[in-house]
C-alpha cells in the first residue's frame, strides 16, 4: 500500500476522500484499489453501512477509470 504522511493526507482536498470526515483517501489508483479491499472488509466485519460501502465503491471506480 502506498503511504501517506499526515502532512499529505492533510494537504489534500475533502473531494481526495470517498467518505465525509476525510475517510479513505482515494487520491490515487493506488489508495483506490486499497479502500475498495479495506471497504469489503469492513463492511463484512460490520463496521460500515452498506450505503458507505457503496459510496466508497463508486467514488474508488471512479478514481480508477481516471487513471
Amino acid at each position: 500500500m502506498s503511504r501517506l504522511t499526515a502532512a499529505e493526507r492533510n494537504a489534500l482536498p475533502d473531494s481526495a476522500f470517498a467518505l465525509p470526515g476525510r475517510r479513505y483517501p482515494i487520491p490515487d489508483a493506488t489508495h483506490a484499489r486499497d479502500a475498495l479491499a479495506r471497504a469489503s472488509e469492513m463492511l463484512h466485519r460490520g463496521d460500515l453501512t452498506r450505503e458507505e460501502y457503496d459510496t466508497i465503491v463508486l467514488r474508488a471506480h471512479a478514481v480508477l477509470e481516471n487513471e
